[in-house]
């Protein structure tokens, strides 16, 4: 899968802060961790769109 973070923005989010390698790689199945779950409880309420309340 394709990387679903933007480096250059969470640094900039996280501005005077050094960030390690190996937090991109783990900040990115967070990510897909919380898409998955939001799709799977669109689909168990009948929807096939993703809303913010799936978060």
């Amino acid at each position: 899968m394709a990387s679903l973070i933007v480096k250059a923005a969470v640094k900039e989010q996280l501005e005077g802060q050094n960030v390690a390698s190996d937090f991109y790689d783990a900040l990115d199945e967070e990510v897909e961790t919380i898409l998955e779950d939001a799709a799977r409880r669109a689909e168990e309420n009948d929807r096939k769109t993703v809303q913010a309340r799936d978060l």
